[in-house]
């Protein structure tokens, strides 16, 4: 039977991001002393970008960031490095692992990105969002910590405003090989798909790199998380399967899992 045109496309999608990751670890190889190397990892068919680099790197990226540290209001988590979304007091939580400049994730989210919303409407799940921004080493470029940043914006006047500026950027997600949310003027374009969060504050905030050392603290935190790559999503400490064969697990897949790591079937 012939798969459609979109399914082939996400498919090869996948598959270019697994070469590219491949071939850029075997230039490192020479040069890395530790378990520091870019991989695919393959999930039941699917595949998950890898995170590479050393714990010095990591460190000495968030070393680097310039500014006073300021955590956006509405943050939860260990050193405001979390962010809840959903009833705070919900008995189940869904933890997603993500990078703004992940192709996987794109998948994901275009998959299954409105199913995790409705899975916390009835109080029994919440969501923690766990941010990544290894593929700026990786690639190179600063679109994942840019895009980061500006989510603190975001998430500093609503966590509502952050879930929907969080869906607009993976909507319009660049390949992963061009920078395009290095730009600070196209992050705020996006911005404006938003309704309400465009304020003179989250401009402000936006162009001076307020959030640029949470995003530091937020990449960290990930780094240090033992989380291998993204995305990643558990429930209750479970992980979840998100491919079924090649392709993305569907709504109905990825709910019947969740529910059974919650115990909610």
């Amino acid at each position: 039977m012939a798969q459609s045109p979109k399914r082939i496309s996400a498919r090869e999608r996948i598959q270019e991001a697994q070469r590219r990751e491949q071939l850029a670890a075997k230039r490192r190889q020479r040069i890395v002393v530790t378990v520091s190397a870019v991989v695919v990892l393959a999930l039941a068919g699917g595949v998950a970008l890898a995170v590479n680099g050393s714990k010095k790197d990591d460190k000495a990226s968030a070393a680097s960031s310039a500014g006073q540290l300021v955590v956006p209001a509405n943050a939860t988590g260990p050193d405001g490095t979390v962010i809840t979304y959903g009833k705070a007091d919900a008995p189940h939580t869904m933890e997603v692992y993500e990078d703004f400049r992940c192709p996987v994730c794109k998948h994901f989210e275009a998959a299954n990105g409105q199913t995790v919303k409705q899975l916390t409407e009835d109080g029994q799940i919440k969501v923690e969002f766990h941010l990544a921004a290894f593929l700026d080493k990786n690639l190179g470029g600063k679109g994942s910590r840019t895009a980061l940043a500006a989510a603190g914006a975001a998430l500093n006047e609503g966590v509502d405003k952050f879930k929907a500026f969080h869906d607009v950027l993976y909507a319009n997600q660049p390949d992963e090989r061009e920078d395009g949310f290095g730009d600070v003027d196209h992050i705020l374009d996006l911005a404006g798909q938003v309704p309400g969060l465009k304020t003179d504050a989250f401009v402000k905030a936006v162009t001076d790199k307020t959030y640029a050392p949470w995003a530091a603290k937020v990449a960290d935190a990930f780094n240090n998380s033992q989380v291998t790559g993204t995305p990643t999503v558990k429930v209750d400490g479970k992980p979840i399967n998100l491919f079924a064969g090649n392709a993305t697990a569907t709504p109905e897949q990825f709910t019947a899992q969740v529910k059974q790591a919650a115990g909610l079937q």
